[in-house]
């Protein structure tokens, strides 16, 4: 089954910490360009950058690969922001902000240019390190 939920808007729906910095989160999709799962090179894994709704920025969907905080440009205020890993095995053609955002698979190093938030750079960094370990290579054979 899957749920459909449109995103909190408005300031009374935000949520904060205790230092009154904004809490945001988010994921990197990411998927294999091949059907074997196997994590052992960059150029076989694609993830998934959402364009922003006021500039042309492309960016992560707001994965726990890590917190940051960090500061907004528009309003000068701190958020804290945590990525989450999402393996993608399914993608639907309509999804609550379809109207207002693009979407596009692209290579590593693509998204690394692309993204413009250094936290985002980082998590994405992260995520490629966990998915090339040892560890994780060989649950993914199992």
């Amino acid at each position: 089954m899957m749920l459909c939920m449109a995103a909190r808007t408005g300031r009374n729906l935000q949520r904060y910490n205790n230092q009154h910095h904004r809490l945001v989160v988010g994921c990197i999709p990411y998927r294999y360009k091949c059907e074997k799962m196997n994590g052992s090179s960059e150029d076989e894994l694609e993830v998934l950058v959402i364009s922003s709704k006021k500039t042309e920025a492309m960016m992560f969907p707001k994965c726990e690969l890590g917190r940051w905080v960090f500061k907004s440009k528009s309003r000068e205020l701190y958020h804290q922001g945590f990525m989450f890993p999402l393996l993608v095995t399914q993608q639907l053609d309509l999804w609550p902000e379809h109207t207002a955002r693009t979407r596009e698979w692209m290579s590593v190093s693509e998204a690394r240019k692309a993204c413009q938030q250094w936290w985002m750079r980082e998590a994405l960094d992260i995520l490629v390190n966990r998915l090339k370990s040892p560890s994780l290579e060989q649950k993914n054979q199992d």
